[in-house]
């Protein structure tokens, strides 16, 4: 389809959805919010990316919600496809949980890694998705924080859960009571980005890392190892080691396991092809 606020590119099994609004430092809008959810599915369905890397264009990775474009029903200049999310609920898609199914959260259930590049300013909506991301690279000079308390809001769109499973309770509490700004070595010590780069030299980090694992994983690891890890919070150790072994007995016959000895035997790059 054709987008007006997010670039999309496939290259090289990796398909890269660039928020496009850089003279606004990215801030999300209703359009944005529907291009994103378009661009996310439509590689999922694309048997061509095995990993999908969100970025921002410009300085900026989302500095937020622009409050200028969100429209509520009834709005008299509502009519714009954006509107539509407010009008028309998605439908409810039984094969997906419940918990990934809301309009920011619904990251996990997309069946490939996700990866933020956090090229610069995060905050509010922009950290938000960061979150449920499953991987997150910084720039070393990039900006993060909630925003929330600065601006008299409450935590939105699940942030506090979302957050909270990335650093903690004690951390995500301050970070969320403070809203102070988050930069360089501390990023990383915290757990909020795995990898920090010059800024100049994060895009050839982060796609490097998603062609590592586009080339030599199996998407079928790939989408069952991120469906256990985001099915963790919501069960108790036995559950986790019942379904594991489930998810081991499904994989253990599977044409990729099978690829992956042979390919290990024969001391060459693997060719999986997810079944």
């Amino acid at each position: 389809m054709a987008y007006q606020q997010v670039l999309y590119e496939v290259r090289e099994r990796v398909a890269t959805i660039t928020l496009n609004r850089p003279e606004a430092l990215n801030a999300w809008t209703d359009v944005m919010a529907e291009e994103v959810w378009q661009a996310t599915h439509e590689a999922e369905r694309d048997d061509a990316v095995r990993v999908i890397v969100l970025t921002g264009a410009g300085r900026a990775f989302c500095a937020g919600g622009d409050v200028t474009a969100f429209k509520s029903p009834g709005d008299a200049d509502g009519d714009f496809p954006g509107s539509l999310l407010h009008k028309l609920p998605r439908a409810y898609d039984f094969s997906r949980r419940p918990d990934y199914q809301s309009r920011a959260a619904y990251f996990p259930s997309i069946a490939k890694p996700i990866i933020a590049m956090l090229n610069g300013a995060t905050a509010g909506l922009g950290l938000v998705h960061a979150l449920f991301a499953d991987i997150r690279f910084a720039a070393d000079d990039a900006v993060i924080t909630t925003a929330f308390a600065r601006l008299g809001l409450a935590s939105e769109y699940g942030m506090a859960w979302a957050l909270r499973n990335v650093v903690g309770h004690a951390a995500a509490a301050e970070l969320l009571l403070s809203a102070r700004k988050v930069r360089g070595d501390e990023v990383l010590r915290l757990g909020l980005a795995s990898q920090i780069h010059p800024r100049g030299q994060l895009a050839e980090a982060t796609h490097a890392y998603a062609r590592e694992l586009a080339d030599n994983c199996s998407p079928l690891s790939l989408r069952t190892l991120k469906r256990q890890l985001w099915e963790l919070p919501f069960q108790s150790l036995h559950e986790a080691c019942i379904g594991d072994s489930e998810e081991m007995l499904r994989t253990n016959v599977s044409d990729d396991f099978q690829e992956g000895k042979r390919a290990f035997k024969e001391k060459r790059a693997p060719r999986f092809t997810g079944r």
